[in-house]
């Protein structure tokens, strides 16, 4: 209906223009014969170029109907930049859809995603259980399931003030920028795991730790004194991995210390 009206608009346009065209050359040949007074006669040409300039206007509101631009304008009203260089990952609107512009009404229609793939962000879960070990700038090492044989460098942003219940345990999510991607194509939405190092030890004398002794609140191995003769020796223990445990005192690394099954 609208391009209807345009058209219409300018067919009307146009046909006052060839009316006041036609007039305007009359009462030339009238003013030159001195018949008519310069002041008549200006009028007539003011209502030309007016008509012209009607004329003007239904052609550029029909171009702008037609195509989202008109002739004067530098740029398309119906043209959206984005606001970052990047890669488009999803185009959500096909041809032909409606889409609405953002207002106080309404928040708008996206038309696209667009990321950096320079400046990616890690985002996973930790259970309550482990968040209270973690602060921001702490650094992650980030395997992504894709890439086999690899992993990436991350600083630790945000932790979740709030934990969310996932099938009955609580989890709060935490947020990383990755570093040093290099050439690496990264896609968002690879799935990927972090480890986090909240503590280290190197070269301390560390034993399995299921070959401790626990009885009460101390702690022993057993050490072998001669041929399959053992003694209990009480230990202190420091940091461990879940697998190996750091000895602090009680052993040394000259003693044999008993497996236990």
């Amino acid at each position: 209906v609208t391009l209807s009206n345009a058209e219409a608009a300018l067919k009307q346009a146009k046909t006052r223009l060839e009316e006041t065209r036609l007039e305007k050359e009359r009462r030339e040949k009238l003013f030159n014969e001195r018949v008519i007074s310069e002041s008549d006669f200006s009028n007539y040409l003011f209502e030309h170029q007016r008509a012209a300039e009607e004329v003007e206007a239904a052609e550029n509101n029909l171009q702008l109907i037609r195509e989202g631009v008109s002739k004067k304008q530098t740029q398309t009203t119906t043209l959206v930049k984005a606001t970052i260089s990047g890669m488009i990952l999803d185009v959500p609107v096909k041809e032909g859809e409606q889409v609405i512009q953002s207002n106080n009404f309404n928040s708008g229609t996206t038309i696209a995603f667009i990321a950096d793939m320079n400046d990616l962000i890690f985002e996973g879960k930790v259970d309550e259980s482990e968040v209270g070990k973690l602060r921001e700038g702490m650094d992650l090492q980030i395997t992504v399931g894709a890439i086999e044989g690899r992993t990436y460098d991350a600083k630790l942003e945000y932790i979740s003030p709030k934990g969310m219940d996932e099938e009955g345990t609580i989890q709060f999510e935490i947020k990383a920028a990755m570093k040093d991607l290099d050439s690496a194509l990264i896609r968002a939405g690879y799935s990927a795991n972090a480890d986090i190092i909240l503590d280290s030890r190197d070269s301390v004398l560390a034993v399995l730790e299921r070959d401790l002794i626990f009885e009460k609140d101390k702690i022993y191995v057993e050490v072998e004194t001669g041929e399959q003769q053992f003694e209990k020796r009480e230990v202190i223990t420091g940091l461990s991995d879940g697998i190996n445990i750091e000895i602090l005192s009680g052993i040394s690394a000259e003693d044999r210390v008993k497996a236990q099954e």
